[in-house]
């Protein structure tokens, strides 16, 4: 069974966000922090995996990706912080 995943990527704690899917998460991921792929994550240095979920359907996926490209920042930001203590780890030291 296919799996698809929804996920997002910040610069830094309370940077810039992105929101993307994809079917290989690893392999995206390393294409983002590569800098491989021309466009808004690398220009503005968004690299780090802050949270994802998990799909079956890549119509769902892409319709949940959409969906939380609507929201506003601090949706997205509780959305992190509620699944993933990790972020903690992107505070200023």
């Amino acid at each position: 069974m296919a799996e698809y995943f929804v996920y997002m990527l910040a610069s830094r704690r309370n940077g810039t966000l992105y929101v993307g899917v994809t079917n290989d998460l690893s392999r995206r991921t390393a294409e983002h922090k590569d800098k491989a792929v021309p466009g808004f994550t690398r220009r503005y240095g968004v690299d780090i995996l802050v949270w994802y979920e998990t799909h079956n359907d890549i119509a769902d996926a892409i319709a949940r990706e959409k969906q939380i490209k609507g929201w506003n920042r601090a949706w997205k930001i509780r959305l992190i912080e509620k699944d993933n203590t990790g972020w903690n780890d992107l505070a200023p030291t």
